[in-house]
């Protein structure tokens, strides 16, 4: 039932994505930024924990999931450290996310030839 749950909430937030992408003049950056405000948004108001816990990776492998951790990271390290935890708290949460999508991002820029669409 875990993977129905997380299925159906990962669906669904994907869904509303596509939706905005069809249905609006929104750009797929505007959409992307958008996301992870609303995730940050969501987690400070309380209305994204409960998500999270009935969707599991449904909920924090999209965008909303990225806004989640670096909202969750800031709460934890400001907590600890004061002003400067506000401040590091959101990249120390999110460091590991960061480098693994840095890390693909240049082994598939170094196996395939990037170039533009248009031509």
């Amino acid at each position: 039932m875990e993977f129905v749950r997380a299925f159906l909430c990962g669906g669904l937030l994907c869904a509303v994505g596509q939706i905005l992408i069809d249905k609006t003049q929104l750009t797929p950056a505007r959409i992307l930024t958008g996301y992870v405000v609303a995730g940050v948004f969501l987690t400070a108001i309380g209305v994204y924990e409960p998500i999270v816990e009935w969707g599991g990776a449904g909920a924090t492998v999209p965008l909303l999931g990225f806004g989640h951790s670096l909202a969750q990271g800031v709460k934890k390290a400001a907590a600890e450290d004061g002003w400067l935890g506000v401040m590091t708290g959101g990249l120390s949460a999110t460091a590991g996310g960061i480098a693994a999508a840095v890390v693909f991002a240049l082994i598939v820029a170094a196996i395939f030839k990037a170039g533009d669409k248009r031509q």
